[in-house]
């Protein structure tokens, strides 16, 4: 089994703000939490320049958490990621039915507080998946993939970005 998370899911947020996490997430987000009879996520709503929510298992953020700490006490960096990665974060439960409810915080920085927005994507990214308002992600993929493609040479192929570790097909 692989333990990424990987592929993009529309959802439907209800009226009590709650959405189901897609099957192949959860089971990544069991893996990352063996230990809880409840499957968790911590939802990172910080960095006010995102316009998503980055969701992490429980032992990926032990593992952030880690980093943070080998950074110099009172450091500019430590603290602009303590602010940023844990303050501004939240440990949510999965229910029996596979859902969570947002929390307020995560609605306001997703935008997807209002009555409008009732569906949310969830982007995997290997180690994370992020939570966009649809309308917004749809908008900020595209528009990423054109700037990023512009940069790059019209007939490189994107695989050889990794070096010399292109995988064989």
């Amino acid at each position: 089994m692989s333990e990424a998370f990987r592929g993009e899911f529309t959802q439907k947020v209800d009226g009590k703000a709650r959405v189901s996490i897609p099957a192949a997430f959860r089971r990544v987000l069991e893996a990352g939490d063996p230990d809880s009879t409840r499957k968790r996520i911590v939802i990172v709503y910080g960095d006010e320049r995102r316009k998503y929510a980055e969701c992490y298992t429980v032992a990926g953020a032990q593992r952030l958490e880690a980093m943070i700490r080998r950074l110099p006490l009172g450091s500019m960096q430590r603290r602009v990621l303590e602010r940023n990665m844990i303050t501004l974060s939240v440990t949510v439960e999965i229910d029996d039915d596979g859902r969570i409810v947002l929390p307020p915080k995560v609605r306001e920085k997703t935008g997807l507080q209002s009555a409008d927005a009732t569906e949310a994507v969830m982007a995997g990214a290997l180690d994370t998946f992020q939570i966009w308002k649809s309308e917004t992600y749809e908008a900020e993929i595209r528009r990423a993939a054109e700037e990023e493609l512009a940069a790059l040479p019209a007939d490189m192929d994107i695989l050889s970005l990794l070096g010399g570790d292109v995988p064989e097909v």
